[in-house]
Formats: structure tokens, C-alpha cells, sequence
């Protein structure tokens, strides 16, 4: 991907190249645009992340941000490595991440895939930009609540509003039971769905009688698979793709639904508690054939929300609110503008937050933004 070539009116403001031989760390951030104010983004842990990828999720958050009414910018870091590694080898990492930014102050560290609240307190006692802190030290865990899995069901129960359809006895498919997609299930559970299908790296399970959400917690408790629950069909992690359902969730990497794919899929809606999850060709293809599609940075807001909100001493009661009421608000906006118009969910979306970033810009000296990025 070339960055010049996709740079636009909103950024990238700057993409810094992180290298530190002691720690053997490699990484990229991008900070994609500051108008609104420092951006939040996660970091994410993986062994095959890229520049593009990481421009993508910071775009995703500029917008998500934005979306939300927010008082912040959007970026993302990356750190090439195994999310699963040993701990002493994680906390070198993140303090020698921490380290090197520690003058970049457009941009504000929160966990995501492979980083949790752990990593961002040695953030924070590193550089003190950090979100998604231990309780134990002011901050509101985002995993261990599942704010992101609390907003992914109320924009649920909105589209389903939308649809003239009821969230009770609706079936569910949850690609990804992680810290998103586990809260995702529980919570629209506790609302009367059915979650009939889970996967994990290691494989999927399927009842369509039900599974329970409180076991599949158990076995991943126990770093056991989901298809390890006894209580329905186990099959390959990539089987969740075709099982039919009302609700499909995808709540893990990016890219898992694409052009080559994408026909597999039988549901009525999909909301996206991952970032990125399907590619814009695969969104276009299942629009024409009717399905509803909530775009991943209005549905999966909620941790960005929490996280914001933390930065600014807020209560869990108060941040959970707050997450219920954006997303709601933003699902019905996103969906009447989709409906009026006629185009895509997503493309509504962006509109909708493009509109506020514009706004937010023109308060901004216009040098700030310039129509290339700039790499450190």
C-alpha cells in the first residue's frame, strides 16, 4: 500500500518507524489525525501486522472517535511480536514502547488484541499516556467489565429495532470469543438470544438448541478452546463462516470476510465488534443481497468511549451510560441516513463522522494537516 497515494484531507498526520535494539522491539504508530484533540488507539501485539494494517485501524479509530462525539483523535500502534509471550518478555516490550514515545504526546496508549490493562500501567508509569488502567490504580478495566461487548449489543438491539425483528430467541454467531466477543455474548444473553456457534484460534462449536455463554467463559478461564465445550458440534475455527444465523458477530482480526468468502455467509444482520473485519467489496456484495451491516466504529465504540472518558475521571456508571447512549444514537443516525440516501451503512458512517472531523478542523491552523504523511 502506498501511503502517498491513499493519504487524504484527514491524514495520516505522522507514521513513526519504532526500533530498540536492547529491547528488541519493532513497531509503527500512526497517529492519523489530531483535530478533535490527542488520539487514543490500542496497541496491538501480532507477528504479521504492517504499515498498512496499522493505518487502516488508526483511520477506523479517527472516524470511530469522531463518530463519538469524542474529544480526541485517532492512531493505533503496532508491535510485531506473539500476543502470547511470557510476561517478563510482554513488559520489556511495552516499557521500551512507552519509553520511546514518551515526547510523542499526540498520542494516548490503550490495550487491544495481545495488550491488556497490565501493559498499559507499565505504560503509564513509562510515559503517563495511557487508557484501560487496573482498577487498582484509577482506571476503568475495559476486559474485565466488556464495555466494548456492552456497546456491540446495543447497537444490536437498535439495527434489530430497525429490522422490525425482536433480540429474543434471535439466533447469534460469535466469530472470535475473546475479550469482545465473550462480553458481546453474554451480555446479549442476558437479552434473550440464543448464541448458537462460538470459535476461537482453535476451532468452533455449534448447538443450534444453544450454548452456554457461562461454560464457554469457564473453558477459556481454563486456557481451553470453545470447541472444547461438550455440549455441541466441534468443527475447524474457519466453519463459523457458514453456519446460519439471525446475528452474525465477527469480533476478531481484521479481513476474516472477503470477496472469496463472503457468499458463505448466511445471517439477516452483521455487527462488527472487530475492526475491519470485512473488506469494503464483501460489505458491497451483502448489501445488495439485503443484509444489514452496523460498520465496526459505531458498534464497537464502547472501549474508545470507556477509554476517553477514564482519561477524564469518569465512573464505570457513568462511562457504561455514556456508551449506551452514543452508540444507540449513532446506530439510528447511521441507519435513517443508509435508509434516506440509499448507500451503504458504511458510507453513511463516514459521512457522518467526516462531517464532525471537517468542523473540527477548520478551528485548526491548516499546516497542521498536510495531504502527505510524514515518516519518522
Amino acid at each position: 500500500m502506498d501511503l502517498f497515494h491513499f493519504a487524504d484531507e484527514f491524514g495520516p498526520a505522522k507514521i513513526i518507524h519504532i526500533y530498540e535494539p536492547s529491547a528488541d522491539l519493532k513497531g509503527i504508530l500512526v497517529v492519523d489525525n489530531v483535530a478533535m484533540g490527542p488520539s487514543i488507539g490500542g496497541v496491538r501485539i501480532a507477528p504479521d501486522v504492517s504499515v498498512e494494517e496499522c493505518f487502516r485501524l488508526a483511520r477506523a479509530m479517527t472516524f470511530k472517535n469522531a463518530a463519538a462525539g469524542l474529544a480526541h483523535g485517532g492512531g493505533k500502534m503496532v508491535i510485531f511480536g506473539d500476543p502470547k509471550m511470557p510476561r517478563e518478555r510482554k513488559e520489556k516490550l511495552m516499557r521500551a514502547a512507552a519509553a520511546s514515545l514518551r515526547h510523542e504526546v499526540d498520542y494516548i496508549f490503550g490495550p487491544d488484541m495481545g495488550t491488556n490493562e497490565e501493559c498499559m500501567a507499565w505504560v503509564r508509569d513509562e510515559n503517563g499516556r495511557a487508557v484501560g488502567l487496573p482498577r487498582e490504580i484509577g482506571g476503568i478495566p475495559l476486559d474485565e467489565i466488556g464495555v466494548t461487548g456492552w456497546g456491540v449489543r446495543h447497537a444490536t438491539e437498535e439495527a434489530l429495532r430497525f429490522m422490525n425483528l425482536e433480540l429474543h430467541n434471535a439466533t447469534v454467531a460469535i466469530q472470535g470469543f475473546g475479550s469482545v466477543g465473550k462480553h458481546a455474548a453474554r451480555f446479549l444473553a442476558e437479552q434473550g438470544a440464543k448464541i448458537i456457534a462460538a470459535n476461537d484460534s482453535h476451532g468452533t462449536i455449534y448447538n443450534p438448541d444453544g450454548l452456554d455463554v457461562a461454560a464457554l467463559f469457564k473453558l477459556k478461564d481454563e486456557g481451553k478452546s470453545v470447541a472444547d465445550y461438550p455440549g455441541g458440534q466441534a468443527s475447524h475455527r474457519d466453519d463459523i463462516i457458514g453456519i446460519a444465523c439471525d446475528i452474525w458477530i465477527p469480533a476478531a482480526r481484521p479481513d476474516v470476510i472477503s470477496e472469496a468468502n463472503v457468499n458463505q455467509l448466511k445471517t439477516r444482520l452483521i455487527v462488527q465488534g472487530a475492526n475491519i473485519p470485512i473488506t469494503l467489496g464483501a460489505e458491497k456484495i451483502l448489501h445488495e443481497r439485503g443484509v444489514l451491516i452496523i460498520p465496526d466504529f459505531i458498534a464497537n465504540a464502547g472501549g474508545v468511549i470507556c477509554a476517553a472518558r477514564e482519561y477524564h475521571g469518569a465512573t464505570v456508571t457513568s462511562a457504561l451510560q455514556s456508551i449506551e447512549e452514543k452508540i444507540r444514537q449513532n446506530t439510528q443516525q447511521v441507519l435513517e441516513i443508509s435508509r434516506r440516501e440509499n448507500v451503504l451503512p458504511r458510507k453513511a458512517a463516514i459521512d457522518l463522522a467526516a462531517a464532525r472531523l471537517k468542523k473540527a478542523m477548520s478551528f485548526r491552523r491548516w499546516s497542521l494537516f498536510s495531504s502527505a504523511p510524514r515518516f519518522i
